[in-house]
């Protein structure tokens, strides 16, 4: 290992570093907190440190948002003998996934506190998966993408089923665990087949042996197939969806946002690692696929949604829809802009997902979590301003101006325009269309309904305040959307011309 590779590797080292000196540094940290007389208390309900963890993972992920920031400038490298890449745009998603997790924790805080679930091993479980997140965007070789993928997937796993007093929860851990396995399956031997086919590990030499018209091609597209499967699965698009609403609402809340941010942006990495960086000359293959799978996920989840009265579990059907229009921005290849207007729609949807998931997290109190829609009635006569913020991430999830979820469907549409799929755009808008009714019954029922109880509003003054200045990016990026789009078609022009 040389001085190069050290310096590629250098951010993810310190989170791995800095997180098991936070783990061992908790168990010597003594924190003052209430007692009942003559109950015991254990080593698992006392949250031994968790201050400390939880102040120094803070400094930490904001030192790790400012160094990826500061190499988005830099060119594309390849490091640790072809096993790890950094160039802009992983460093650009690894820049969001950072600032993804601190807005999580931050809105988690309370949250977890009035459900005994703030303790260092849950915050050092989300450091792990965000180490995992940071190796498989910058995988250069599918060992790395692979061993990224699991590095992110176990501790969530772990995390769905952390509140053990629920069966709910536990369920949802199980089936997350079961499916979760049965997909890394499928993309492992997908991998394994390409690497029969091509005889390298290596995505570079993977894509030069590809683009080779002697390989045998029916290997390759069966392959393929399983490899898309396992793809499509940790998006959470149909028919590979079956775990998200389940997970989503049996989940804590405080967990499922940490499922539905950051980990969206580290599953377009890989999507776009393999399909792009690896396997383009294969896309007569896996386009179909996509068009398949976005379809289908933009009707089946707009659809399915409408029924839904549980919050999570609607915000599921849409995480799915939502999806659903990443990949029709992968369909026109060969064209940055298409590709940069994916980018900047997984982005911006990560944005607005935090704000949703931490209006519902800051709704909730000890004893009652607000999940459904009547936790949502009359919001807007006791608390007009939470209610103005439900109302900007409705309409940013539905795509109405002037919001950054109509800015980043626009960019969709428009390279599906450009690209010459003009049939799927025109399905693209009309999904949009129905998902629009669930999405404005939720302001309906804030604004016109009576309530049917007391809304209280908890989590700690930073929380609030972060939640207003995330509502404010939302209205402010979705008028001016030039910079950020900008900012994410410099960084894919860069890393596709680096590699």
């Amino acid at each position: 290992m040389q001085a190069f590779d050290l310096y590629a590797i250098l951010p993810e080292l310190v989170l791995l570093l800095a997180t098991c000196l936070l783990l061992v540094a908790s168990v010597y940290v003594r924190e003052r907190v209430p007692t009942t007389p003559g109950v015991e208390q254990d080593i698992f309900h006392t949250p031994r440190g968790v201050g400390f963890v939880y102040f120094f993972s803070l400094i930490l992920l904001v030192y790790l948002i400012f160094a990826f920031i500061g190499r988005m400038g830099d060119v594309s490298i390849v490091a640790m003998n072809g096993l790890f890449q950094s160039d802009p745009l992983s460093n650009l998603l690894k820049a969001c996934s950072c600032g993804a997790v601190l807005v999580s924790l931050v809105y988690s805080k309370q949250y977890l506190s009035d459900r005994s679930l703030f303790r260092p091993d849950f915050i050092v479980m989300i450091l792990l998966a965000l180490l995992g997140q940071m190796v498989l965007i910058s995988g250069a070789n599918l060992l790395t993408l692979y061993l990224g993928l699991e590095l992110m997937a176990l501790p969530m796993y772990a995390l769905v089923a952390m509140r053990h007093t629920s069966e709910k929860s536990v369920e949802a851990g199980i089936k997350y665990f079961i499916l979760g396995a049965l997909a890394s399956g499928f993309l492992l031997y997908g991998m394994s087949m390409l690497y029969g086919v091509t005889g390298s590990l290596d995505l570079l030499e993977i894509f030069r042996t590809v683009a080779d018209p002697r390989i045998n091609h029916l290997v390759m597209a069966f392959g393929l197939v399983f490899i898309v499967a396992g793809l499509a699965f940790k998006l959470g698009v149909v028919p590979f969806h079956m775990w998200v609403p389940d997970v989503y609402q049996g989940a804590p809340t405080a967990v499922t946002l940490m499922i539905a941010g950051a980990p969206k942006i580290a599953a377009f990495a890989l999507l776009f690692r393999l399909l792009v960086n690896t396997l383009l000359p294969l896309m007569g293959d896996w386009q179909p696929m996509l068009v398949l799978l976005a379809v289908l996920s933009l009707v089946v989840g707009n659809v399915t949604a409408i029924a839904q009265t549980n919050v999570k579990r609607m915000l599921a059907y849409s995480a799915i829809a939502q999806m659903g229009f990443v990949m029709l921005g992968m369909l026109s290849v060969f064209d940055d802009h298409a590709f940069s207007a994916s980018v900047f729609y997984v982005i911006t949807y990560v944005l607005t997902t935090l704000g949703t998931f931490g209006l519902l997290m800051v709704l909730s109190r000890k004893g009652y979590d607000c999940e459904t829609l009547d936790g949502l009635k009359g919001l807007n006569k006791k608390h007009p301003w939470f209610a103005f913020i439900g109302l900007v991430m409705m309409f940013s999830l539905a795509g109405i101006p002037p919001t950054v979820g109509f800015a980043a469907k626009l960019g969709v549409l428009e390279a599906l325009v450009d690209g010459e799929h003009t049939i799927l755009a025109i399905i693209a808008v009309l999904a949009s269309l129905i998902g629009a009714f669930y999405y404005l019954r939720v302001v309906k029922v804030m604004y016109f309904d009576e309530p049917l109880h007391e809304a209280t509003i908890t989590g700690t003054g930073f929380a609030k305040g972060l939640l207003s200045l995330n509502t404010i990016l939302v209205l402010a990026i979705g008028i001016v959307p030039a910079s950020l789009m900008s900012i994410c078609l410099d960084a894919m022009r860069r890393t596709l011309l680096g590699s």
